[in-house]
């Protein structure tokens, strides 16, 4: 084997002329992919002790190569490693050190395997990893909206659709459908992992090896469930980052419509919730103002990672099998989206932890707009056995005659009811009760306490 110097290119041998300084400068990715190197010194390892096990290298240079990669670890860990763009990527920067550390026994390391089905192990195992971490930020976000939730269960508030006061609602049962929507981001967060664990080192470059690898041994050693299929397909695939950035799209957007929607609460025209002055910015002119940019720069990043989720999308549209670099994005592209998710999954809990809602107004809110016209229909049904069509029309007259008269329903007089149902009696009244109509809606689901006290109680001994 000639000397591969370490001032020299991998392919240098090949390539006789200098690449030009622009491709130097838009070809390397050592900035992006220098954080997969624990990543790419497992692969490594486990790699080599394969092919130890094969019979494939020695003892002696299995030994060596596992050696000085541990000492790089070290080196990188410690900050005393020199990350070199002239050398590209994590993977020949670990390389080139490996052969100042080792000498020339450096240059197996890379027997039966290729920098394509290299870069994309170390980018699942990376991947995995961070799954993980955004499902324990998303734990502690859904624990605080529970804490909020059960310190609310007999908070009424208005329910809206079009924005427009509908039903009364707990603010607490409010609270609990964004668990809902947090768990479901969990759940998609997980099932991604059936991609993630497909193990692709040993397809090398797109064929596959001639060595007699043992591709089943590096897929235990490096914690996937089975290897990869088809070799073509393996090194084109993308389809598990396209997973993960819909996965991280989806919990942005949940993000982004709790943001909202404690934007509009706190607005000076709906006033249902206070923020704390932690949580809040003033202005550089007026100086009255306590502004909720931690909410509007939530909201405003998942334009930002939809845009990440697209781009990838847009990579892969016209790329035909197997390898180009065009697939080089895609590192950044995930660690953006998981940066900023990650960040804004702790920014929107100490937002949770620092609001409370303003209950007085969001009862006054619930006493205007006639929000328990849908009980009266309901009690038309259930004790004079109308037909709901009829009984919604006898409703809807009923709600006409008490806007005319400027009342709430809760207003109106048994004599001013007859007049226009002469078969109501006085326990029609209860029904215009805010509490009892919110307790009412005890089908599985709905906003009665004691359904929200059962659902708080299910996820907390989920814990």
């Amino acid at each position: 084997m000639s000397k591969n110097k370490n001032n020299q290119a991998i392919w240098g041998n090949r390539i006789k002329k200098n690449t030009s300084s622009i491709f130097q400068k838009v070809g390397n990715s050592i900035d992006v992919d220098k954080r997969l190197y624990k990543e790419d010194i497992i692969g490594s390892i486990a790699h080599v002790e394969m092919l130890f096990k094969q019979k494939i290298i020695s003892f002696k240079i299995k030994n060596k190569i596992v050696y000085g990669l541990n000492k790089i670890k070290k080196e990188i860990t410690n900050k005393k490693f020199e990350f070199n763009k002239k050398y590209e990527d994590i993977h020949i920067n670990i390389e080139k050190r490996l052969f100042e550390i080792i000498g020339e026994d450096a240059g197996f390391i890379h027997t039966a395997r290729s920098r394509n089905d290299q870069v994309i192990t170390d980018l699942k195992i990376w991947m995995k990893s961070s799954t993980k971490e955004i499902n324990i930020l998303l734990d502690i976000v859904i624990k605080s909206v529970i804490r909020a939730a059960e310190k609310n269960i007999y908070t009424l508030m208005p329910g809206f659709t079009h924005l427009k006061n509908a039903q009364p609602v707990s603010f607490g049962h409010y609270l609990m459908a964004y668990v809902e929507m947090f768990k479901r981001d969990q759940k998609r967060l997980i099932n991604n992992l059936d991609s993630l664990n497909e193990n692709p080192l040993g397809v090398a470059a797109l064929t596959g090896t001639s060595f007699n690898i043992d591709r089943n041994y590096t897929t235990k050693k490096l914690g996937f469930t089975k290897p990869t299929n088809n070799s073509i397909d393996t090194i084109s695939d993308r389809d598990f980052v396209l997973d993960f950035l819909y996965s991280i799209s989806v919990c942005a957007m949940h993000i982004s419509r709790i943001a909202e929607e404690l934007i509009i609460w706190n607005s000076d025209a709906f006033k249902l919730i206070n923020l704390s002055d932690k949580v809040v910015t003033g202005s550089s002119i007026m100086p009255q103002k306590k502004n909720p940019d931690l909410l509007e720069f939530l909201r405003g990043k998942s334009g930002i990672i939809y845009g990440n989720l697209f781009s990838m999308l847009t990579v892969l549209k016209s790329l035909p099998l197997s390898y180009y670099k065009d697939l080089q994005d895609d590192k950044e592209i995930v660690f953006k989206s998981n940066d900023t998710l990650q960040n804004c999954l702790k920014i929107l809990d100490e937002i949770l932890k620092n609001f409370t809602p303003n209950k007085k107004q969001m009862i006054e809110l619930a006493n205007t707009g006639y929000l328990t016209a849908t009980d009266l229909a309901d009690y038309l049904v259930k004790n004079h056995s109308m037909p709901f069509r009829k009984a919604y029309k006898v409703t809807a007259n009923i709600v006409n005659f008490a806007e005319k008269k400027k009342k709430n329903l809760d207003q109106l007089t048994l004599a001013e009811l007859k007049k226009i149902e002469p078969k109501l009696s006085n326990d029609v009244l209860k029904v215009f009760d805010l509490k009892n109509s919110v307790n009412s809606k005890k089908s599985y689901g709905g906003t009665s306490f004691d359904n929200i006290k059962k659902m708080i109680l299910k996820y907390k001994k989920k814990k």
